[in-house]
């Protein structure tokens, strides 16, 4: 079985970046009513499962918290025009701001003002999840040409008890052993970071459905960090079930592909992402570290899975990481379906990848008498490595590794061998 799509790499293009598109304007947060809109969007792509959590939760170490909304924001200057206005960027409120309405000068708003100086067209995005404050996001240049005097600032927004919603879509396959997809959805207007991650893993999640698959599939879709540990905390008995899996962000810029590691550092995830990047032109394979997106929580000691992310450019090494620039100009539709192209690929090693036993290995088989001498499409030497390392302790991706060669080549040769009785599969 293959998972190569039918589709063309425009059409994948267009697709992924019309989704999002489509979910760019919300303004999502840890919670509350605009992740809840985009997961009932993202439901036309795949049957997203709904889960509510309720504020208070404990699950480890942490608690759920407050359910946050947010109707509209400003600040006016004295003659009632909004200078800093929610409706025109849900970046310029600081997420999770409480609720705020009263007058102030310019001096006693200042602290609650956030720029980019060096930057100073551009929006800067910020949070205070866990700590009950409030503030405005702004440009240099707004700030700069705001002059002293009185303003009017109201942030009508509620935090309270509710509830913490996450997405869940779960494939069965042949087997119950699972691959987890996981992507992290709590950020406003920001394209690369995570809307790029949200629209791939849908488009996984379809494309997928409509195959058969020797593994089980789980997409997660979670707001970042307490998201993981909730699902983990309120799942602990399923987590045996996952062999392989990969976290998705920032998979719309131009930058090349990069796999960060599991903390395992040598998982089949690892080595699968890492020979696909090898053959996509320029890429990185970086060693983990317990910093990023919810691989760290996956990775966490007392679960250790085999979790790694796959990313364009990392998180904090572009310059329009988390800001306004991080918008639909920033993504291209080239750039998405790569990188949908590149998890395809490796999700296909690791639903092929397998190991044989070599029913002739006293010499090498006459390849002529079982027509597979010259092959047309199959590549004689990958035969050659199949047949000699296919001894019931070496996996398909071992011998690719090792001969140098593709991993569908390797594959194609095993597939031409099994055919004519040459190779056995090691359950």
């Amino acid at each position: 079985m293959t998972l190569g799509d039918a589709m063309s790499e425009d059409e994948i293009g267009r697709r992924l970046y019309e989704c999002i598109a489509d979910l760019y304007p919300l303004c999502r947060s840890l919670t509350g009513e605009g992740l809840r809109e985009t997961l009932r969007r993202l439901q036309r792509v795949v049957p997203l499962t709904l889960h509510e959590v309720a504020t208070g939760t404990p699950v480890f170490d942490w608690i759920v918290p407050k359910e946050w909304n947010i109707r509209d924001a400003w600040v006016k200057n004295a003659r009632g025009a909004r200078v800093i206005d929610f409706q025109r960027s849900n970046l310029h409120v600081v997420s999770y701001s409480i609720p705020v309405r009263r007058r102030m000068s310019l001096a006693e708003l200042r602290p609650h003002l956030h720029t980019l100086p060096d930057r100073p067209e551009w929006i800067p995005y910020r949070a205070s999840f866990y700590n009950e404050t409030w503030g405005f996001c702004l440009s240099q240049r707004e700030l700069d040409a705001m002059a002293d005097g009185e303003y009017e600032v109201c942030i009508d927004a509620s935090l309270e008890v509710g509830s913490l919603t996450y997405g869940e879509y779960y494939l069965p396959g042949e087997s119950t052993s699972e691959i987890l997809i996981s992507c992290h959805v709590c950020h406003p207007s920001l394209a690369n970071d995570n809307l790029s991650g949200i629209a791939v893993a849908a488009a996984l999640g379809r494309h997928l459905s409509g195959l058969s698959r020797r593994h089980s599939y789980r997409f997660l879709f979670l707001p970042g960090t307490i998201g993981p540990i909730v699902w983990l905390a309120r799942n602990e008995a399923l987590v045996p079930r996952i062999q392989h899996g990969l976290v998705l962000v920032c998979l719309g810029d131009s930058g090349p592909l990069t796999y960060k590691k599991s903390r395992r550092g040598d998982a089949v995830i690892d080595r699968a992402a890492a020979h696909v990047l090898k053959y996509a032109g320029d890429h990185a394979v970086e060693e983990f570290s317990p910093y990023g997106y919810a691989e760290r929580q996956y990775c966490s000691p007392g679960f250790n899975l085999p979790v790694g992310r796959l990313s364009r450019t990392p998180h904090g090494r572009f310059p329009e990481y988390h800001t306004s620039a991080d918008n639909l100009d920033f993504v291209r539709p080239e750039h998405l379906a790569g990188s949908f192209k590149a998890c395809l690929a490796t999700l296909d090693v690791l639903e092929n990848d397998r190991t044989y036993i070599n029913m002739n290995p006293k010499g090498e088989p006459q390849l002529g008498k079982y027509g597979l001498y010259a092959d047309i499409g199959v590549d004689e030497m990958a035969m050659l490595w199949v047949l000699n390392l296919s001894d019931g302790r070496y996996s398909l991706l071992d011998i690719a590794e090792r001969a140098g060669l593709r991993f569908e080549a390797i594959r194609a040769a095993a597939d031409r061998l099994r055919e004519h009785s040459l190779l056995k599969e090691v359950p």
